[in-house]
């Protein structure tokens, strides 16, 4: 299903005319409390107020979607004759709204308005929920529209500033080299690492370019994912989150550090079906788009960017790192271009931490 992309215009007006003529007039708004706050956010409540746009605000998002939340706004939902859902925030949000429509199988559209960029969930027709603190991954319908508007990210702290960008340019690079990949999700990857390596000076800064481009090249990522989905990196560290209290893309972005070299040292191990030859063809393509001129120039590149960022890297014992290499995702890492065994990921992981 194609997306509509909209963008702010002189006064919302591309977002006020798809309202009027897609979404109808009774609108169930998931969001997360400081949604409200956003320029977005005031200009949706007074519009619909002056326009007789009914619109019901259901903030009952938790930080890592749970299952009873989405229940209960499954249930407000469908209380009354809503024409449309509209998700705003973050990945956590936007995925709890995809989940509400989802469950109770209603045939209205959903526009999609993140707040962070780094998740990509706007692009993607998978959300994440926890059941009893398990992580599921649901399959559901892409959100119809998207509204990209930079001025969403001015209020982000410089941490999430930095985890987002890591999460959204570990998109574009593991979705590239992994076996779920085709000549349009690399494309879509290629053009979100460029735009997010050329981007992110600004967007720490918190620059209107900087915050658009970042905006853009999240969302190209996470059309990416739709499509390749993620691999090893995402695939170790979810735990780590859990853990050490890291943020997500501050974790993934430590496995793929030393996940990169790994893959380049031992690319005669190759997985794909499409052979060693495509792999390094796509590892030199990689290296590129990040404004290298050799495959390992790539993987040098986003150490660079990491480094330059300033995170901390927590000390584990002997027992996180028994933990952390007996709960990792196999499902993502069979995505992964090379096969790795237990006694590897529990070295990698050793070198990550």
């Amino acid at each position: 299903m194609a997306q509509t992309l909209l963008t702010p215009g002189e006064q919302y007006r591309p977002l006020t005319r798809y309202i009027q003529s897609k979404l109808g007039r009774n609108l169930f708004l998931v969001c997360g409390r400081s949604f409200s706050s956003t320029r977005v956010g005031r200009f949706l409540e007074e519009w619909t107020r002056q326009n007789g746009v009914e619109l019901v605000q259901f903030s009952d998002v938790q930080a890592n979607p749970d299952y009873e939340s989405v229940l209960r706004g499954t249930e407000r939902f469908q209380a009354a004759e809503y024409t449309a859902i509209i998700g705003a925030g973050g990945g956590s949000a936007m995925d709890t709204a995809k989940c509400i429509r989802q469950f109770s199988s209603a045939a209205v559209p959903l526009l999609a308005i993140p707040t962070t960029a780094g998740s990509g969930s706007e692009a993607t027709r998978f959300a994440v929920l926890y059941r009893q603190g398990i992580k599921e991954s649901v399959n559901c319908a892409l959100p119809d529209a998207v509204l990209l508007d930079p001025s969403t990210l001015n209020s982000l702290p410089l941490y999430q500033r930095k985890a987002t960008l890591l999460d959204a340019l570990c998109h574009g690079i593991e979705s590239y080299w992994s076996l779920g990949s085709t000549p349009e999700s690399r494309d879509f990857a290629g053009q979100a690492i460029r735009t997010i390596v050329g981007c992110y000076p600004g967007y720490l800064n918190n620059t209107p370019e900087g915050n658009a481009g970042m905006l853009e090249g999240a969302h190209l990522a996470g059309r990416a994912i739709n499509v390749a989905k993620t691999t090893a990196g995402h695939a170790m560290c979810y735990q780590m989150t859990k853990r050490f209290g890291l943020a997500h893309g501050h974790a993934a972005a430590l496995c793929v550090a030393k996940l990169w070299p790994f893959l380049l040292d031992h690319s005669e191990r190759c997985a794909d079906p499409r052979g060693r030859v495509h792999l390094e063809r796509i590892l030199d393509e990689i290296a590129r788009c990040m404004g290298g001129s050799a495959p390992r120039s790539g993987a040098e590149r986003f150490q660079a960017i990491l480094d330059e960022l300033e995170l901390e890297v927590p000390l584990p014992s002997t027992e996180d790192l028994a933990a952390l290499s007996n709960a990792v995702n196999v499902e993502r890492l069979q995505n992964f271009p090379i096969r790795l065994s237990k006694g590897e990921i529990e070295a990698l992981y050793q070198e990550i931490l």
